[in-house]
């Protein structure tokens, strides 16, 4: 029995009747409260009510953050998951409230964590390649950074976009919208392999047939999934950054500008739609160029 069907009742009463809220918010809150145990099921397969911590709920939101909802619901979110963990406190489900600390997301642009190739690097070589799901996951995070990839855009990739002999991908973006990318070496390399060592042995159901990535259970993985497979391995490698699979799309992207290539080109690569959505890794680069000179030029070096 999922856990969350045992407190759902309580706490729709709770919403209806003590907060008052519209039937819409009610709903919302309580899709919301799905939603995170959906999370957690996936991140650890028994997790009782309170045992829940802090890092899980911030987890949680960094995950839903990485789906491209918007800073205002993402706020509701906060919100939902708040009063679900009021409603525990009041009926004495809980002893604290893991959520007293959770913060809303502020508003405004913030720009992305973003990772040197050397702790990319790092990330990639990190992977056991003797677990069972060793190659498979290394092609996960190679095809994420080598082509920049959103994680929806990864999870629903599929045998037939992959064109290797023109070393080129097929990618269906945000409305439907195909681009081609090109796939470096390592990239193509490592998924050629994960698909004829790995994927051949798995029996794909018939909805995932076409699908690259697959579960154990031969589906087509969640975006959860990847989320955390890519914390997994940034926290192996001993990073302290906040870092998920939207951290190797923006890494991809800085590096790209960094090494020089043109901006239009990194625009259509990454599917945006307008090219100051892409601009902001134009900013990065001034992060960097600003860091440089305060730490390297003549008249900044403390020992002048």
């Amino acid at each position: 029995m999922k856990t969350e069907n045992m407190y759902e009742k309580g706490f729709k009463a709770y919403l209806q009747l003590e907060r008052a809220l519209s039937e819409n918010t009610v709903a919302a809150y309580l899709h919301d409260v799905h939603l995170l145990f959906s999370f957690l099921s996936e991140k650890k397969t028994s997790l009782a009510i309170k045992k829940i911590k802090l890092d899980d709920l911030q987890d949680f939101l960094q995950f839903i953050n990485e789906t491209g909802l918007g800073t205002y619901s993402q706020g509701r979110v906060v919100s939902g998951i708040k009063s679900f963990f009021s409603y525990l406190m009041l009926e004495k489900i809980i002893d604290t409230d893991p959520a007293v600390l959770l913060d809303s997301p502020r508003l405004g642009k913030k720009l992305p964590d973003v990772l040197s190739e050397e702790e990319m690097q790092n990330i990639l070589q990190s992977v056991d390649l003797s677990e069972p799901q060793g190659e498979r996951n290394k092609a996960i995070l190679e095809t994420l950074y080598a082509c920049g990839l959103r994680v929806s855009e990864l999870t629903g990739l599929r045998l037939s976009d992959l064109h290797f002999n023109d070393e080129m991908i097929s990618v269906t973006g945000k409305g439907n919208k195909q681009r081609l990318i090109p796939i470096g070496e390592s990239a193509r390399r490592q998924l050629l392999t994960y698909i004829q060592k790995v994927r051949i042995h798995i029996s794909p159901r018939k909805e995932a047939e076409n699908i690259v990535f697959l579960n154990q259970r031969g589906g087509k993985m969640s975006r959860q999934m990847i989320f955390l497979i890519v914390k997994k391995q940034a926290a192996k490698t001993g990073l302290r950054k906040n870092v998920s699979p939207h951290t190797f799309r923006h890494s991809f992207a800085t590096h790209l500008i960094r090494h020089g290539a043109d901006l239009r080109a990194v625009q259509e690569l990454l599917g945006h739609v307008s090219i100051s959505t892409t601009e902001i890794y134009t900013h990065l680069n001034d992060t960097d160029l600003k860091n440089t000179i305060l730490k390297y030029h003549p008249l900044n070096n403390k020992n002048h």
